[in-house]
């Protein structure tokens, strides 16, 4: 990893207040307003506290906000949606790298970067235009929820329902069935996993997907990367392939380059700038009234 000096860190006190960085990027697509909108926030020093971390990614109002640490390696990288912090996030991270690798010219073609995280070390290769996340793969598992009751949830069938850590996958007839789903997001809200997956194998890829998380702040999730963790290895088996294509077929649609390598899985995309400036918030937060 380079360590350049960063000049437009612009992280200052301001009257009690304070200054951070902030970058927002469409990640796991090559053309603006397509794939996941992730906020990317560099963090100059310690932590703060995580309601202000909370609070920022509330005040994004996005699927995930990343908070990332400067001049510190392996690269400490937190993930929150509007609502909680989680311990992986795909399209953010590959956000993050852009942002390192773009705007601030931190990391250079071909390097390799660590990042420090809740599900420990990860590592992200970087290419001239995209970027290579190495992922731990996730365990589907038998469900002792009902294939009725998540019928009556997305209101549509389902040929088989598994789970996979927190969030049920749900196998639907084919492409046209999962782009038709329309759940009812507050039963989705109150299922006891936060988060619901529809997946039927693809007409023009391998695979497609939907993700359901408004326990989490985020009613529909554009283009999911932990949800490929799950879903390369499944269709993987299924289709005795180790490299797929998937496609997330939200409003905004997103392509995923999935690549199965034992208990990891690869996840390829890209990134598009939208946004760049600062955000100026508390140094602590203020007590409710």
């Amino acid at each position: 990893m380079d360590s350049k000096p960063l000049a437009s860190r612009n992280i200052s006190q301001m009257t009690g207040d304070t200054t951070f960085s902030i970058w927002q990027l469409d990640a796991f697509t090559g053309v603006s307003f397509r794939g996941n909108p992730a906020a990317v926030v560099a963090i100059d020093g310690a932590w703060p506290s995580d309601d202000l971390l909370q609070a920022i990614a509330a005040e994004n109002n996005l699927s995930e906000t990343a908070f990332f640490r400067l001049a510190e390696y392996p690269v400490p990288l937190r993930w929150f949606t509007p609502n909680v912090e989680v311990p992986l996030c795909g399209h953010a991270t590959l956000a993050t790298i852009a942002v390192m690798h773009k705007a601030l010219g931190l990391v250079s073609d071909g390097a390799v970067v660590e990042l420090a995280t809740a599900s420990g070390s990860l590592h992200v290769s970087v290419n001239a235009d995209d970027y290579v996340l190495d992922l731990p793969a996730r365990p589907i598992t038998s469900t002792s929820i009902s294939k009725a009751q998540l019928e009556a949830v997305l209101q549509t069938n389902i040929q088989e329902v598994w789970e996979s850590v927190d969030r049920y996958v749900c196998v639907l007839e084919d492409e046209a069935a999962v782009s038709a789903v329309k759940p009812d997001l507050m039963a989705v809200m109150r299922l006891p996993l936060p988060g619901l997956i529809v997946t039927a194998a693809g007409s023009d890829c391998d695979f497609v997907s939907r993700y359901f998380a408004p326990a989490k702040g985020v009613p529909e999730d554009p283009v999911t990367g932990t949800s490929h963790c799950t879903l390369a290895p499944f269709w993987g088996r299924r289709l005795g392939k180790a490299d797929l294509d998937a496609r997330q077929l939200s409003h905004r649609g997103g392509q995923v380059a999935c690549f199965v390598r034992a208990d990891r899985v690869r996840l390829s995309g890209s990134c598009k700038l939208y946004l760049t400036g600062s955000i100026v918030v508390p140094a602590v937060m203020p007590a409710e009234a």
